[in-house]
């Protein structure tokens, strides 16, 4: 039960995540371009592939980490 809950809490971590990707995506994208739609979508790209690139490096790093 102790370990569910551990888990649990683990999982709201990951939310601090959200903010970090949004202001990065925004910054990045706000370099790259000077009108808002430009910057808006190009954001919106760069922030899935920020979240893509999170997640492929979770499922190798929890693949990695159930083989030892």
């Amino acid at each position: 039960m102790d370990s569910l809950l551990l888990a649990v809490a683990r999982v709201n971590d990951m939310w601090y995540a959200l903010p970090l990707v949004i202001a990065v995506s925004l910054v990045y994208s706000a370099t790259r371009h000077e009108q808002l739609g430009s910057i808006l979508s190009h954001a919106v790209r760069i922030g899935v592939w920020i979240v893509g690139f999170m997640a492929v490096l979770f499922a190798v790093l929890l693949l990695i980490s159930c083989r030892l």
